[in-house]
Parts: C-alpha cells; sequence; structure tokens
C-alpha cells in the first residue's frame, strides 16, 4: 500500500448524471455518491488528469462545476468506503451492497457501486424503484434505456420480468453483466445505444437519464411501448417538468414522484 492517495470531490451544479457517468468512464476507481450531490473518486495514482478532463468537460456544457483534489495520508479507505455505503429500501426492494446481510421480506438487490451510477440512493434511482414495485408485473417484457449499473433492470427481472437492456456506455453494459451474475438473474438481449435501436415493442420502457436526452428520444420511447404499455421516465430536475411533460402529452399520467428537485414521470400509451 502506498504512503499516500489522492482525493479527488466534484459537485456539478446540475446534470448530475452526465458528471457520474463521466467520471465512471475516467477511472476504475470505486465513486462514492454524497447526500450534497457531489462525487468522490479515490486512489493511488495522481487524478490531475482527471480533474482537468471533468472542468473540460464543465466547461464544454457551460456548467459550473466546482472541484477539489486532495493528496491524503493511506489509511484503509477501502473499508471506509463501504462503510460508508449503506443499504437502501425502496418499495419491494432491498438494494445492499455484498459485505451487507439480506433483508427477509424483501427483494434483495445486490450492487457494488463502480464504474457506473445508480446504487438506489439517489432520488432519481430510488424514485424508478418506487415506480417499478408498483406499475411492473410478472411476466412483462421490459426494456431499460440507458441502464447504468443494471439496478433498474435487476428490479424488473427479480419480479420475473423479461428484460433488455441498453445504454450508450459499453462500460455500463459490463458493469450489468456483472451486477446480473452478482444478483444471479439473467436478461434477455442488450446492445450499445439506444431505444431507436430497439427491434420490438414493450409491456414497460424505464429510461432514467436526464431531462434533455429524454426529449430527444421521446418519440423512440414512445415507438417502443405496445398500446397501454408503462412508460417510467426519470432524471429530471423539477425545473425542468414541463419541458419534458410536453413531449409526452398524448400520453396518460399516471403517478408524478416528486424527491427534492428530482422528479420521476409513469405515464400510459
Amino acid at each position: 500500500m502506498s504512503e499516500y492517495y489522492y482525493e479527488l470531490i466534484i459537485k456539478p451544479s446540475k446534470n448530475y448524471e452526465l458528471f457520474l457517468d463521466l467520471l465512471g468512464s475516467l477511472t476504475n476507481e470505486a465513486l462514492e455518491e454524497c447526500d450534497d450531490n457531489s462525487i468522490i473518486a479515490r486512489s493511488e495514482d495522481d487524478l490531475s488528469d482527471i480533474e482537468y478532463g471533468v472542468k473540460e468537460f464543465a466547461k464544454a456544457l457551460e456548467i459550473e462545476c466546482k472541484t477539489t483534489l486532495t493528496k491524503k495520508e493511506n489509511v484503509d479507505w477501502i473499508k471506509q468506503y463501504q462503510e460508508s455505503v449503506k443499504a437502501v429500501e425502496v418499495g419491494k426492494f432491498y438494494v445492499r451492497p455484498s459485505w451487507e446481510k439480506p433483508k427477509e421480506g424483501k427483494i434483495n438487490i445486490i450492487i457494488d457501486p463502480a464504474l457506473s451510477f445508480g446504487s438506489g440512493h439517489h432520488e432519481t434511482t430510488s424514485s424508478c424503484l418506487e415506480a417499478i414495485s408498483e406499475f411492473v408485473d410478472r411476466d412483462d417484457e421490459v426494456l431499460d434505456v440507458g441502464t447504468g449499473s443494471g439496478i433498474l433492470a435487476i428490479a424488473a427481472s427479480k419480479l420475473e420480468c423479461k428484460v433488455d437492456i441498453c445504454d450508450t456506455d459499453e462500460v455500463c453494459i459490463n458493469d450489468t453483466k456483472t451486477n446480473y451474475n452478482l444478483n444471479n438473474v439473467i436478461f434477455n438481449n442488450s446492445w450499445i445505444g439506444s431505444a431507436n435501436k430497439a427491434s420490438k415493442e414493450y409491456d414497460v420502457v424505464i429510461a432514467n437519464i436526464v431531462a434533455d436526452v429524454l426529449t430527444i428520444i421521446a418519440s423512440d420511447l414512445k415507438k417502443c411501448l405496445k398500446d397501454n404499455g408503462i412508460l417510467i421516465i426519470s432524471g429530471i430536475l423539477d425545473k425542468h417538468i414541463d419541458k419534458v411533460l410536453n413531449k409526452f402529452q398524448d400520453m396518460e399520467e399516471l403517478e408524478l414522484i416528486h424527491k427534492n428537485e428530482w422528479m420521476t414521470v409513469v405515464l400510459k400509451k
């Protein structure tokens, strides 16, 4: 173990998931998601290049993002990190890291936070899990668009659904396969890309992305749905909700879940 390690903290003013996804693609180290919407990466390697990449990304998007890079005396920070990642109970599900004990009476989902985001703690993920608990039924055909860590796809699989996954980031697809194996479930099909590559229609389509992307792919998401199908969309800041809903006004709104500044919408075709 090296004498020192580096800690990089980033805190974007908006588009949290984009920065989490970016940081995951830039480093193989575990990432810690904090309650104040900051993200922490730790490594024995200098993270200066990673910090530079994040700053350039923020500059290109014209988004304010505070970064703090510190060199620290090495301690057992892996153990500290594990102790900081707690299980979370949402709807029918109990999302836990592999080092936590399972909970009886709940559907246990094991997610060890890694490159891709989605550990159940962020408001968008937990809201989607609530929606899945209520609106997804056994034997439904489900598509998870922008699957990330695969947590939502795993939740649907544990409800005995037939699940396809897609993501524009190959790293996420690989992480999802690992997490599926960890949970002893299987997915039906996967591809690199988005909803426009779907070859069939689904009973349920889930897309926990960001507001701007949801508006761009709105027609593709609707095309993926069977008649009377359910669409769960999330990753929407409340200030952008009207812009997003305007793209889906031809669908019936079944539920709107509001957690802090984040919103999840359940729609019916």
